[in-house]
């Protein structure tokens, strides 16, 4: 039990730095696509949204799912020229699939402009896209190795911080400039070179870059196979609408859309915070055949993350309105139709927790393929059916149906096949109280509150507050939320015996909370 806390703890510990970064680098990739939709109209905005989700497709089939497996791999191996030649292994693969995508994009961009952008000004703006694409996948597997080492302040560096950052300064000059759409591809190409070097430069503080290499390509690309069709599916699952909208829409549309959907995803920055480190404590826990400390890691971090999430997704359930005019402005008013819609699915996959990331650090990756691919092609159907007669609205609700579609495939092979499931009786009481009690309140309220600058962060300082007094007044607190309670009080230097009082009595409780203290 102790073990299990310390694990426990040292993922919330990670998760606070990260959420952190998360937080900045969500915040900044808002931001980034804040400026492009004030500084151009809707139409060219919806351009640069179609560019970016080819930009991402074309990175995550290079990538081959080589992220995921430089990340499993290096924290099993002891000696630096294994865990070294695993980074090496990535950039084997990585590298000239992303040389070879590129070349196919530059040497297409004519093609591809015609069929899904509208204006002259597309095909350098995609010959810039794929220029950049070898820089961001090298980028990438350095991140994925810096992972590996589970050092969260350099991953919130490089990736959270310095990253999109880099992106917001340049895109605005750029654009400001006058340079139109292109303007995001010269700004992507200049950001993931410095970002490149950058990434390596701190993974060289981890581990040495130069010197004996044991390469294990065999062993990554076996494990990553599966994932190819699963990352790959799991990335067109969020890019698909945007896809499928320029093609059978108007950019106004996509513009409408992609306002919606970045808001929509920052639900997703609890999730991510918790990731990080993640797979590699679940990966090594599962080496060492220690599956329960796996099943109360999953089901502990899951409920929190819902807890935590839920705030924003009531904000921008029952006030969409106000939200996307707070961030995009009035010209894209009618985003606020889709807002809630896909908020509805970003909340679901926050809820699931790290299903597939559990699954992966089990080793079944093929069913995260099975179900990633089953997602998919739901996906693409209703897109079919729904965007040409109801457009962006459409849209989201094709990508709603599949991401529940998914992590009802994922959580349910968890359950049946490994006994992992995030629910209890507390967890329970917990995901029926909070909708049940604050949904009807906010929205009997909501006449009298207006979203703005100066109210959006009391609001959601106090939902937060009133969701914690409601999970601990239904019962939904357990003995390991102690870990949780511990780090709280540790991150913000304060001590919480209000929220203490709530925490069940028992044994398991004081082993975690010792296990979790410094010694």
């Amino acid at each position: 039990m102790a073990d299990q806390a310390r694990e426990l703890s040292a993922l919330l510990s990670s998760a606070a730095i990260v959420m952190v970064g998360g937080i900045m680098g969500s915040a900044a990739k808002l931001a980034e696509r804040i400026v492009i939709g004030r500084l151009l109209s809707p139409d060219a905005y919806g351009e640069v949204s179609v560019g970016l989700a080819l930009l991402t497709v074309s990175v995550t089939i290079a990538l081959a799912g080589c992220t995921q497996g430089v990340s499993r791999f290096i924290p099993r191996y002891d000696s630096t020229s294994d865990r070294r030649g695993v980074w090496v292994s990535g950039l084997l693969v990585a590298i000239p699939l992303s040389v070879a995508f590129g070349t196919a994009m530059f040497l297409f961009a004519e093609t591809i402009a015609d069929r899904l952008f509208e204006t002259g000004e597309a095909v350098t703006f995609v010959r810039l896209l794929a220029v950049s694409l070898p820089f961001v996948a090298g980028f990438r597997i350095a991140v994925a190795g810096i992972r590996g080492h589970e050092n969260t302040v350099y991953r919130t560096v490089v990736r959270d911080v310095l990253d999109p950052g880099l992106r917001i300064g340049l895109i605005a000059a750029l654009l400001l400039a006058g340079f139109g759409i292109a303007a995001a591809g010269v700004a992507y190409l200049l950001a993931s070179v410095i970002a490149l070097v950058v990434a390596h430069v701190l993974l060289g503080r981890l581990m040495p870059l130069v010197g004996d290499v044991r390469t294990h390509v065999p062993e990554l690309v076996r494990f990553s196979a599966p994932l190819v069709v699963s990352t790959v599916v799991s990335i067109l699952l969020t890019r698909t609408d945007t896809l499928m909208l320029g093609y059978f829409r108007s950019s106004y549309e996509v513009g409408m859309y992609d306002a919606a959907y970045p808001i929509a995803g920052g639900l997703l920055v609890v999730l991510s915070a918790f990731g990080f480190l993640y797979l590699p404590i679940a990966s090594r826990l599962d080496a060492e055949g220690d599956r329960e400390a796996v099943d109360d890691i999953y089901a502990t971090t899951t409920k929190w993350v819902y807890v935590v999430t839920f705030p924003a997704f009531m904000l921008f359930v029952v006030f969409p309105e106000d939200v996307i005019g707070l961030f995009f402005g009035p010209e894209y008013a009618d985003a606020a139709t889709v807002l809630p819609v896909l908020a509805a699915g970003f909340f679901f996959s926050a809820a699931a927790g790290r299903d597939r990331e559990t699954l992966s650090a089990l080793g079944a990756t093929s069913w995260i393929a099975v179900g990633n691919v089953a997602a998919l092609a739901l996906n693409v159907v209703i897109n079919l059916i729904v965007i040409p007669r109801y457009g962006f609205l459409g849209a989201g609700l094709a990508s709603v149906t599949s991401l529940i579609s998914l992590h009802l495939v994922i959580c349910t092979v968890l359950a049946v096949q490994y006994g992992i499931t995030p629910f209890s009786p507390a967890a329970n009481r917990t995901y029926l109280s909070l909708p049940a009690v604050l949904l009807p309140v906010a929205y009997v309220l909501a006449p009298a509150i207006s979203i703005s600058v100066l109210t959006i962060g009391p609001f959601l300082v106090v939902a937060g507050l009133t969701s914690l007094c409601v999970v601990a007044v239904a019962g939904g607190l357990e003995a390991n939320d102690a870990v949780v309670v511990d780090v709280l009080e540790d991150t913000v230097g304060v001590s919480l015996p209000f929220v203490r009082r709530w925490l069940p009595d028992g044994e398991s409780d004081e082993a975690i909370s010792d296990a979790s203290s410094p010694n």
